[in-house]
């Protein structure tokens, strides 16, 4: 069997699987593979940015088991002109309700962004306000629980209006557009991902 690797950049409002579920958009919309494929991980319909298909079956364990560790960066635009205080409790670990436990968020990394980052358009765009802002900011996190950006950043009073993975450890959608493919070779990959 010969295995395949790549990147993507998952649009916003597309499911993460390949096989259709009503009138929502499935990645096989967008990205035409080998139809033994599939996603590693999950990233949330209304969420977007950076993920990997591959049919290699070694690659989820080694990427998604908790021991691996390996860091996400995810640019957050939020609802509110968010405070140093916020950020502060963000790096320290929040709780958070998950699976109807709370759940204490490792201490981590967390920045405003100085100035917006350059960022695809998206479609629909968030919703404009005039008069409250909506800033970027940077977390890098060394666990994925489900929704867990959007029900910390809600944990300090400013809710995501976007989200946009950006990287998983040394591999980045840089200059990717929603519905860029990239194939890598399993060295590229794995040095990327600092798997050895």
């Amino acid at each position: 069997m010969s295995l395949h690797y790549f990147a993507v950049y998952k649009p916003y409002e597309v499911l993460t699987r390949f096989g259709k579920e009503g009138d929502k958009a499935v990645l096989s919309d967008f990205f035409d593979v080998p139809r033994d494929v599939y996603p590693v991980g999950r990233l949330d319909y209304d969420s977007e940015g950076l993920l990997i298909l591959t049919n290699d079956k070694t690659l989820n364990h080694r990427l998604l088991h908790p021991g691996q560790a390996h860091e996400r960066e995810y640019w957050v635009q939020v609802d509110g002109a968010v405070t140093e205080k916020a950020i502060q409790q963000l790096k320290d670990g929040v709780t958070i309700r998950v699976d109807g436990r709370d759940h204490h968020v490792k201490a981590l990394d967390a920045a405003i962004f100085a100035s917006d980052p350059v960022v695809p358009e998206r479609h629909p765009p968030i919703r404009f306000r005039k008069l409250i802002p909506a800033p970027w900011i940077r977390l890098v996190l060394k666990e994925g629980k489900n929704r867990q950006v959007r029900r910390m950043t809600a944990a300090v009073g400013f809710p995501t209006l976007r989200l946009i993975r950006y990287r998983i450890a040394q591999l980045h959608i840089g200059h990717m557009q929603p519905g860029d493919m990239i194939a890598l070779s399993r060295e590229e990959l794995f040095n990327a991902l600092q798997i050895h």
